[in-house]
């Protein structure tokens, strides 16, 4: 029994912080997510190229979307071959601020649902979105971010996104 007694006394000397469970988000933390991802709402409403591109780490970022089955079905009408992903090298987070930048009409992507899980130097961020060009919502859907704190603090690593097509700009269609 003596074995079994240290081996006990062992594992209950263990500190709480070994447990498994991941520690809440620090509120700091926390306060500079959400300040990227107001930051990326603002730059596309402000059309500010330079605040946008700040946004994100240097060199290649992920940034693909998924379209969705009726999305896709549509697309299938006038291009057969199409399929729910495109990767596109030309289509990155530059050219979607140039896009903007350039496009007359005011242009905004709000978030709803913003979902933040990090350990203090990743991020995960999720949240519904609807984008809206010269005030009617084109599409809609989720987009998923990572994020990696850098010695500048919080930069985009990727952008992930679903595309369903909103019913104001299918009228007429």
């Amino acid at each position: 029994m003596k074995p079994l007694g240290i081996l006990l006394a062992c594992l209950l000397s263990l500190p709480a912080s070994a447990s498994t469970t991941a520690q809440p988000l620090s509120a700091r933390h926390e306060a500079d997510i959400r300040s990227v991802i107001e930051s990326f709402r603002a730059s596309i409403v402000e059309k500010d190229k330079a605040r946008f591109v700040a946004l994100f780490v240097p060199g290649p970022v992920t940034w693909q979307s998924v379209d969705s089955d009726e999305a896709l079905e549509r697309r299938r009408k006038t291009q057969p071959q199409a399929s729910k992903t495109r990767f596109d090298p030309d289509s990155t987070h530059l050219s979607f601020i140039d896009n903007i930048v350039n496009d007359p009409k005011r242009v905004e992507e709000t978030f709803d649902r913003i979902r933040i899980d990090s350990d203090g130097d990743i991020a995960s961020v999720a949240f519904d979105y609807r984008f809206i060009a010269g005030g009617v919502e084109s599409h809609h859907g989720q987009e998923s971010w990572q994020l990696l704190r850098t010695e500048q603090g919080w930069r985009i690593a990727s952008v992930v996104w679903s595309m369903r097509p909103s019913r104001a700009a299918n009228r007429g269609r």
